[in-house]
């Protein structure tokens, strides 16, 4: 699983600052006053090559009266559960507030890693006043400047230090599958009734499962983890930081799975989350099978079916090589072969092709029909090798990889699919120079 570092404090220390600093964007709005951050940001940084996910949690900013109670103290408990770090940060200028003192409260009392963090540090004054902050109870102090940078490396050098290595949360070479999916569309039900048991709490209500569940699974000859994830919202819809951390929960089950269950509603069809949430498989370079749920509500003639797949797969164009299930939770109709389908996925996620093989194959299909040729030049492709990897990834080395266009990059892809069987599975082509 990923690692998380989430940054908790009171509102207007300077939160976002130091999340847009640390993911290098401007994705979080920043302002000089308080409460800003509405909404929660979640963001990709990498320090000593070491990978991590920073969480901006924000400020309450609902206008109550008690905002510990109302706000603060819930991101803190939620950032504690589900962060590897926590960043607390508090304001140099202001010095140790109520609020800061109740946070530290909540703090003193996890296991978890915690690091003050003085912000707005911008004069040698300032840094001789920070020592006040060691009074919290929470170790060492790291000042800084969210603003200019001043300070953040020192802080990242010891953070990265309690972050997991990536070889440390490995499992048995089992694949692991990720059912995701909006919420309400059967993702508990579909693990509760594969598994034959109770194993997560299933209700009418959207957005029961809180948390991405992990479960070994073995019937019938095979044998995976089963991840069961919170439901995705569409990002208006994500109001409080329960759900937040949901939304980071599926991500990271997303992130660390090999094969993504994709799981609609037969009823309301592919939605724009729905598809969000394919291309961030794709774009993680995950096996992909589509489950259609609740078929057994709809009214089928004879072109029901292929309508429905058509119309995924003009939703999800330009890769369409996904296998589509229509399934039945509550009826256990064919969730028995889905698991059969993300199986095969797997397999042609992990295929490994013979160079000799691969050669005599799509050299054959160059000749049929070359690259077009570029300003006067003839592209020839003399070699073709498989890259190895967690994906498909092949090298095909040429005289001049630059001219060769998309289209035709298009139509070697579809050969590869025609003859070798990448079904569910993203492929990487890269062009080299011979």
């Amino acid at each position: 699983m990923a690692n998380i570092v989430a940054i908790v404090g009171r509102p207007n220390v300077g939160k976002s600052t130091l999340f847009n600093r640390l993911t290098e964007s401007r994705k979080a709005i920043v302002d000089d006053f308080s409460g800003v951050t509405r909404d929660r940001h979640y963001g990709s940084a990498e320090w000593t090559d070491k990978e991590f996910t920073i969480v901006d949690t924000g400020g309450y900013v609902q206008g109550e009266d008690d905002l510990i109670e109302s706000g603060i103290r819930e991101q803190v408990l939620i950032a504690i559960e589900e962060a590897t770090v926590v960043l607390f940060m508090v304001d140099a200028k202001t010095g140790i507030t109520d609020q800061d003192d109740e946070v530290a409260k909540i703090l003193r009392r996890s296991k978890k890693p915690v690091y003050v963090v003085v912000n707005k540090v911008d004069t040698n004054e300032l840094h001789f006043q920070t020592s006040e902050f060691y009074s919290l109870g929470l170790g060492n102090v790291y000042n800084i400047s969210s603003i200019t940078g001043s300070g953040t490396g020192d802080l990242l050098d010891e953070v990265v230090k309690d972050l997991k290595d990536d070889s440390e949360e490995e499992e048995a070479d089992l694949p692991k599958f990720a059912v995701v999916g909006r919420p309400n569309v059967g993702k508990s039900s579909l693990a509760n009734a594969l598994l034959g048991e109770q194993r997560n709490i299933v209700t009418s209500e959207a957005g029961t499962t809180r948390d991405a569940i992990g479960t070994y699974y073995n019937h019938f000859g095979n044998e995976f983890y089963l991840v069961d994830t919170a439901g995705l919202r569409k990002k208006g819809k994500v109001t409080d930081d329960i759900e937040f951390y949901s939304v980071m929960r599926t991500i990271r089950a997303l992130e660390s799975s090999d094969v993504v269950m994709l799981m609609i509603d037969a009823q309301e069809g592919l939605e724009t989350q729905d598809v969000n949430i394919f291309h961030l498989a794709v774009k993680n370079r995950k096996g992909v099978v589509i489950l259609v749920n609740k078929w057994d509500t709809i009214e089928k003639d004879d072109k029901t079916t292929e309508e429905f797949k058509k119309r995924i797969y003009d939703k999800i164009a330009p890769f369409t090589d996904v296998p589509i299930l229509f399934i039945s939770v509550t009826e256990k109709q064919r969730i028995y072969k889905a698991v059969e389908v993300a199986m095969e996925v797997f397999k042609n996620k992990t295929r490994k092709i013979p160079t000799s093989k691969l050669n005599n194959v799509m050299l054959a299909e160059i000749e049929n029909f070359s690259p077009p040729s570029v300003k006067g030049k003839f592209v020839k492709i003399k070699y073709i090798t498989q890259i190895p990897g967690r994906s498909p990834m092949f090298a095909f080395f040429c005289n001049f990889p630059k001219y060769i266009k998309e289209p035709y990059k298009r139509y070697l892809e579809n050969k590869m699919r025609e003859h070798f069987n990448f079904t569910g599975v993203p492929i990487q082509l890269f062009f080299r120079q011979k």
